[in-house]
């Protein structure tokens, strides 16, 4: 089969692979119909997060045809169409049971290389690294799913390919940062970063009851499809200091919660910019924390800051100022499967569309090009749809 392989920091290439086969009877094979880029992928893309391996096929966020199943699999069928969260669960340890499926104890053969790190072991993801599970990713013809009636999610007829992709992934967890902030009527969310996730986090604050919510980016197509979304926006290049803007816009005393939607490679202005650069090319952190410094400066007092974004090392993180306000720091990988039905629900109801995200769709062939478009921001990218 034909998928886009990672062969070392920004070198990817499309190759032929071996098709993925059934090494478990929990197993099911889906053949792929859609996938699509994500920000996490660009962190090892550019180096900063370990484990990947010359030849590894990439990709966690994905929907297709289930084509055929292992022999206790009772629940998912052949011919199915499914959307399959980046997380894998078991749906049968502690975690799982309680509705933490991304930390999940039984699907990451690797543990051995996180503990070290973490502590305990996360869940397994597709294409993630190593540390993650070392699994075969959907930027392919075909990917292997284990415990496929634990991971596989029928898509309603009324839902389309493109809204249920999403559901794989950037809508659970922007959802699950929604769910985080505890929105009370009212209430004011500022996110950081209009990518997928975030402009995900936003719309799911506003139909979690959100009086206001206020997204922070710089560029102007990210921006214009917030306010479609209904957020109001900031342009980060364009005020004095995002905290500031954030007070005047809440009478002084800043937003209720604070949604972080960037990552460790996130982009600001001066010298900590400057810094925070110059400390990451030198290999002394791995994070530009803008957004995550500034989100904790500007909760109000008591309020909630759920961090979204990916992070490795972060220098001069503000825990004194976490302490001293009396913030609530909430954070997760995604529990894509607590969430998956309700976001089914919102997208049959019309009140969501994740296929809003879409700027770009592209052959796979072309995941190449895809990337570096995505990477760069290009002619207005946001999410490139990938078609095997």
């Amino acid at each position: 089969m034909r998928a886009l392989c990672w062969n070392g920091v920004n070198e990817l290439s499309v190759e032929t692979v071996d098709d993925p086969m059934l090494l478990n009877p929990h197993d099911v094979i889906v053949k792929v119909g859609l996938t699509t880029t994500c920000g996490s992928d660009l962190h090892f893309i550019d180096g900063y997060l370990p484990g990947m391996r010359a030849g590894d096929v990439f990709g966690h966020e994905f929907m297709g045809e289930v084509v055929d199943a292992g022999r206790e699999v009772t629940d998912t069928r052949v011919g199915d169409r499914v959307v399959v969260p980046s997380f894998i669960a078991c749906n049968r340890c502690w975690y799982c049971q309680h509705d933490l499926t991304s930390l999940c104890e039984t699907t990451n053969p690797n543990a051995e290389l996180q503990q070290p790190i973490l502590g305990f072991p996360t869940g397994g993801i597709y294409g993630y690294t190593h540390p993650f599970g070392g699994y075969q990713g959907s930027h392919a013809e075909y990917i292997r799913v284990p415990f496929g009636d634990a991971n596989c999610f029928a898509i309603p007829d009324d839902v389309t390919d493109e809204q249920a992709l999403f559901l794989s992934d950037a809508v659970p967890t922007g959802y699950m940062g929604a769910d985080f902030c505890e929105i009370d009527a009212g209430d004011t969310v500022a996110v950081w970063g209009a990518g997928g996730v975030g402009l995900m986090a936003a719309r799911s604050a506003l139909l979690r009851g959100a009086e206001r919510v206020i997204i922070v980016d710089r560029m102007p197509e990210r921006l214009s499809l917030a306010a479609k979304l209904g957020a109001e926006t900031v342009d980060y290049t364009a005020v004095d200091s995002v905290q500031e803007t954030l007070r005047e816009a809440t009478g002084g005393r800043g937003p209720d919660a604070c949604i972080e939607a960037v990552g460790m490679e996130g982009h600001g202005t001066g010298l900590q910019q400057l810094y925070d650069r110059t400390m990451q090319l030198l290999r002394l952190q791995t994070d530009r924390a803008t957004a995550l410094r500034q989100a904790i400066l500007a909760c109000r007092k008591g309020g909630i800051v759920a961090v979204l974004g990916v992070y490795g090392l972060t220098d001069k993180f503000p825990m004194g100022v976490v302490t001293n306000k009396g913030l609530t720091v909430k954070t997760a990988q995604q529990h894509g499967h607590r969430y998956i039905r309700q976001c089914f629900d919102y997208v049959q109801q019309g009140d969501l569309d994740p296929s809003v995200l879409i700027t770009h769709d592209l052959p796979l062939e072309d995941g190449v090009r895809a990337y570096d478009m995505f990477k760069n921001k290009h002619d207005g990218c946001i999410r490139v749809v990938l078609r095997p």
